[in-house]
């Protein structure tokens, strides 16, 4: 411990370059005229804190912090909270000619080359969590009984989370701890009656969109906006991002709750 040559570019520069890469998408040349090193230096710097960053986890309480899908389902029952589950997409830069799984990064949804994350958030719209990235070709729901979240809900403490309709039928694998729309009977020529009872039940669990705020701000990084480096980063860069806007919004929030 401690033998070697001594790093020149101190840890706080270094952890300063990969934040401003991730929030504004700096480029390695810009960041190494920045800070007056050679570009091999920044790409060092920040293959070796992103990785921490992402082990951090998001901070809910000065003194707690959910690094695993578990630690959000124990906190959520712990606490009485709402969760709320929503999938992000991220784009990327196309599978190269002749790779025999390009086609699985091609998103359904949006009909081009994406990962995807599922991001927990709470009802404030905090980021509880993100999952490491799949490819785009993968459904919500796949993607949430991959990550084990049909048995955390079932085996584990009651809470209760609220999903859209990409989630339908978690419900009842996981005894109604999973809260999605209600589907919808009549597509065409429905009575007036069904009309209202749908819009009334919709509503009721309107307050999902706060989940879309969360995954709102998590794009506000310009890392998450579109991804152009290596696909296999793509993981590392969306939890290492929700670490420190868990962080501010939990500052933010605690001022907010004390008035």
């Amino acid at each position: 411990m401690g033998a070697g040559a001594k790093h020149r570019f101190t840890f706080v520069h270094r952890l300063l370059a990969t934040l401003v890469h991730l929030r504004h998408s700096a480029t390695h040349d810009a960041l190494a005229c920045w800070f007056d090193v050679d570009r091999s230096t920044i790409t060092r710097a920040i293959g070796e804190v992103r990785p921490l960053l992402a082990e951090r986890g998001c901070t809910v309480s000065p003194d707690v912090r959910l690094r695993a899908l578990a630690d959000v389902v124990e906190y959520l029952g712990a606490s009485g909270k709402t969760g709320i589950v929503d999938g992000t997409e991220i784009r990327v830069r196309r599978a190269a000619a002749g790779r025999k799984d390009g086609d699985r990064f091609i998103s359904g949804k949006n009909k081009q080359n994406a990962v995807k994350s599922m991001v927990v958030a709470d009802g404030e719209g905090r980021v509880l969590w993100c999952s490491p990235t799949e490819p785009g070709s993968c459904a919500d729901i796949t993607h949430a009984r991959q990550l084990g979240l049909v048995k955390l809900l079932a085996d584990g403490p009651t809470a209760e989370i609220l999903a859209d309709a990409g989630y339908q039928g978690l419900g009842a694998q996981t005894g109604g701890r999973v809260v999605t729309p209600p589907h919808r009977k009549f597509k065409k020529d429905a009575p007036d009656w069904y009309e209202e009872m749908y819009e009334r039940q919709r509503k009721a669990r309107s307050s999902r969109i706060r989940g879309e705020h969360g995954i709102a701000h998590l794009k506000n990084w310009r890392a998450l906006a579109r991804h152009l480096g290596r696909r296999e980063h793509a993981s590392d860069i969306v939890q290492a991002v929700a670490g420190p806007l868990s962080h501010q919004q939990t500052a933010d929030l605690i001022p907010a709750q004390q008035k």
